[in-house]
């Protein structure tokens, strides 16, 4: 699947020789636009592997298969909130480290302007040039060279990402300038907060770790409870395949399971 992105192209100096197009970042998918779509073929693979243990077990049927083939599109869209909520978190861990650089930039003297080109280097180090991170720092000096106010740069990366630190920042830094405000002390701040933030995310996601395992080993449990049923007496599990009473008792069980899972999931799932 490919999500178009919208916008006009804008054209900037590179790095290296010559000019070439980057294209702006859009607000809408934002992090699901860094989706691959040979991930999405895995995806699609894993969730017909996971039907046609459903099909045996629970029906012994390919009709059953090509009955719930269509559910791909709702695994879909719960796998793709699941890479984009991860991608979110590594986005978080990489404005982190680019608003440090960009501090450390702004203490020694440089200009907004050319602490935004150092901090594209210093980002450039730690990630691949396909990253979030390095894609808008990317831009917004192409926006530079262009003789794009800051203020609306900022404002504009804010409003693309639209992710919650970078509003804050963004906001608060931006207020700052035009007040005369301390912008180093802006930063310090915001990178406070988002350190803060991570570590108790972190300290969450310890607590939950083992419950987070349980979760993944009592998703399976149903599945092997029923294989060991079907192998060691199939005559008394023959009873429930191959006619609409015992297709209408799995398909309860069924419904359970998959309404377990989910509610496990919001369980061990808590975000901050």
């Amino acid at each position: 699947m490919n999500f178009r992105r919208r916008g006009r192209d804008r054209e900037g100096p590179s790095r290296g020789s010559g000019r070439r197009k980057i294209r702006s970042p859009t607000r809408e998918n934002y992090f699901r636009q860094d989706i691959r779509p040979h991930e999405y073929v895995l995806a699609v693979l894993q969730y017909a592997g996971y039907l046609a243990v459903i099909a045996w077990l629970y029906y012994e049927s390919v009709r059953a298969f090509l009955v719930f083939a269509p559910g791909v599109l709702l695994y879909l869209r719960h796998w793709e909130l699941q890479c984009t909520e991860k991608k979110k978190r590594e986005f978080a861990v990489q404005f982190q480290e680019a608003i440090r650089s960009l501090a450390a930039s702004l203490h020694v003297g440089y200009s907004l302007e050319n602490a935004m080109k150092e901090t594209k280097k210093d980002i450039s180090i730690l990630y691949n040039e396909q990253t979030p991170i390095c894609r808008e720092f990317d831009y917004m000096i192409r926006q530079i060279y262009l003789q794009i106010p800051m203020d609306q740069i900022l404002t504009g990366w804010a409003r693309r990402v639209d992710q919650e630190d970078v509003r804050n920042f963004v906001s608060v830094f931006v207020t700052a300038k035009k007040s005369g405000g301390d912008s180093l002390a802006v930063i310090r701040d915001s990178i406070s907060q988002i350190r803060d933030k991570m570590e108790m995310q972190r300290e969450i996601d310890t607590i939950l770790a083992a419950r987070k395992y349980e979760f993944r080993v009592m998703s399976f449990i149903p599945f092997g409870i029923i294989a060991y049923m079907k192998l060691s007496f199939p005559e008394f599990m023959g009873a429930l395949y191959g006619n609409l009473a015992g297709a209408g008792v799995m398909s309860a069980c069924l419904a359970v399971y998959l309404g377990a899972c989910y509610l496990g999931q919001k369980i061990v799932n808590i975000e901050i």
